[in-house]
């Protein structure tokens, strides 16, 4: 008997093709308003700047351009390094702390890198307890003595891939869980080591989830702002901030912005032209243990010191900076202040995450119906947001809708001589769509995989029994996909809880959160009291390291779960 998966009736033959109905108006309508900031920046850059932009250029832009290449070359070799480094080390070998470390080197994503920042400025600064400590042990005074200043772009650069890292370990690990045994074999027949093995076997196979964890955590590099403000250091984001309040001129931070905005798109082509054509699959559905190789001695000791530094010092060591300083002196409005604040976090976090959830729903819905080009291209356009940068989507976004406010203030008061204010630019709302922007590439990833898994044999039977689309989403794939639902929404309320550039453009006015409380906090020196909301931060921010810990537990194919194998004794 045939499968219904196998022969679909003739009925069912036009379906491959797109078609206008509620779900594809839908998917096209989402597309149109998440590109809105983007064309809006886009749009700028024919347009003239003055006498700004010719200042810019002979002043900063150059330094903003240089910093900028540096922190992104640099972040990219760290993060490529200490993520597939410690990620072969987790998954090929076995020394001690390896079970602990299969998790705990994720940690590192719950610290935002402007919180991290602030932990480590107090902790090495000539007044900090380190220095203090020094002079005091051997009797040093100020110039007798080199200390690496933190509080520069190269203290930037280290900080940033302390804190990104896990982007790549994450997709290393998985990637690195899935592959052939029959290839390593071949490679240990052919006389080749561990090392080898690594180096000539193992990283080209697991190049596509290199490449995407790397370009993940540049995409983060391009979009920080509280610890490159935070250290003195010039790049196209701080200067987006600093022309548009600054200076005032948003014809000049929108052609930043579209610079800004060059970079990513330069990353995204520069990545897909070095595949070329090379492909990678599975040639098999049978799946053998991974071999493993007990490391002793020396070796052993020297991978746990691998896996153990980047966690004591991307995690351990900032909180334990963070929860010394909340004790010690904390934030001086800790109260009901301090309580509108966190307050204002989750409301936006959580509505946010509702409504990014929500489109995602439709989005990825809407292309399960109707697979057609146009709306694979309108689902792709959606979900570019996540590698925009923050300060970018917030010019994209305040332009038009403070172009909208301008327009609507002129029409009252020129027919009825009253004036609305700032219905849309200042108010939460303008945050939320920045938010809905950034981050729903997050959720639709998650639950267009989640609702790949459903058999479309369900949908069938759900429309024979009188079920429309709507309903069969609603009775049929919601209940089913619950737990990707849970997953999608709780990743977007972590990643508004911590996001800080849009936040602090578009911020209402008197209206603060926990990542703008700790900026501004840290800005005036007061990094004792930062740290309380700071560390609120991180504790939130563990959630979705629990989620991904979890997730990719037995997450090889045919492992059950076990570790189990043969070792090789080195």
């Amino acid at each position: 008997m045939s499968s219904p998966l196998s022969h679909r009736p003739a009925s069912a033959a036009p379906r491959s093709r797109w078609r206008l109905d509620a779900w594809s108006v839908l998917t096209l309508l989402i597309a149109a308003v998440v590109a809105l900031p983007v064309l809006t920046v886009l749009a700028h850059i024919v347009m003239p700047a003055g006498d700004v932009w010719q200042h810019l250029a002979s002043t900063v832009l150059g330094r903003y351009l240089a910093n900028t290449l540096f922190l992104v070359i640099t972040v990219g070799l760290g993060t490529f390094v200490i993520g597939t480094g410690t990620a072969w080390l987790v998954v090929m070998c076995r020394f001690p702390g390896r079970k602990l470390f299969e998790w705990a080197l994720l940690l590192p994503l719950a610290v935002p890198t402007y919180v991290i920042a602030y932990a480590y400025t107090d902790f090495l600064q000539y007044a900090g307890p380190l220095q203090s400590a020094l002079r005091e042990t051997f009797g040093w005074e100020r110039g007798d003595y080199w200390f690496p200043d933190i509080r520069s772009l190269g203290g930037a650069a280290t900080l940033i891939t302390l804190v990104l890292y896990p982007y790549v370990y994450m997709l290393a690990r998985a990637s690195f869980l899935e592959q052939s045994v029959c290839v390593l074999d071949v490679g240990r027949t052919l006389g080749r080591g561990p090392w080898r093995l690594f180096t000539s076997i193992a990283i080209p196979l697991a190049r596509p989830a290199i490449v995407g964890g790397v370009s993940l955590a540049l995409m983060e590099t391009l979009n920080e702002f509280g610890a490159v403000q935070y250290f003195g250091v010039d790049t196209f984001t701080t200067g987006i901030y600093r022309t548009w309040f600054g200076m005032g001129e948003q014809v000049a931070a929108a052609q930043l912005a579209a610079c800004l905005l060059a970079f990513v798109i330069c990353f995204v082509l520069l990545e897909r032209a070095s595949r070329g054509k090379r492909r990678y699959f599975h040639t098999t559905g049978r799946y053998q243990q991974l071999p493993e190789f007990r490391l002793g001695g020396l070796r052993a000791a020297a991978a746990t010191l691998a896996c153990l530094a980047p966690v004591l010092v991307g995690f351990l060591i900032p909180s334990g900076l963070l929860g010394y300083l909340s004790i010690k002196g904390g934030d001086s409005l800790f109260g009901a202040r301090f309580l509108e604040f966190a307050g204002n976090s989750l409301l936006l976090a959580a509505v946010a995450a509702l409504v990014a959830v929500g489109l995602a729903l439709v989005l990825s819905y809407g292309a399960r119906l109707n697979p057609g080009p146009l709306t694979r291209t309108a689902t792709r356009v959606a979900a570019m947001g996540y590698a925009v940068p923050g300060s970018v989507v917030a010019v994209g976004i305040l332009i038009p809708f403070a172009w909208l406010d301008d327009t609507l203030n002129g029409f009252l008061r020129e027919h009825y001589g009253v004036m609305a204010g700032l219905i849309f630019s200042g108010s939460a709302f303008i945050l939320i769509y920045a938010y809905v922007v950034r981050f729903l590439a997050v959720s639709f990833n998650a639950l267009e995989a989640s609702l790949g898994k459903v058999t479309p044999s369900m949908d069938a039977a759900a429309r024979t029994l009188g079920q429309t689309a709507g309903g069969t989403l609603r009775r049929v794939h919601t209940p089913i996909m619950r737990g990707s639902l849970l997953a999608a929404g709780i990743l977007v309320f972590v990643d508004v809880m911590k996001e800080l550039p849009a936040t602090i453009i578009l911020r209402p006015f008197d209206f603060d959160t926990l990542a703008v409380r700790a900026h501004n906090l840290a800005a005036d020196e007061r990094l004792a009291e930062a740290s309380t909301a700071s560390l609120t931060i991180v504790a939130v921010g563990i959630i979705p390291v629990i989620l991904l810990s979890l997730a990719m537990r037995g997450s090889r194919p045919g492992s059950g779960g076990g570790s189990g194998g043969k070792d090789e004794h080195l």
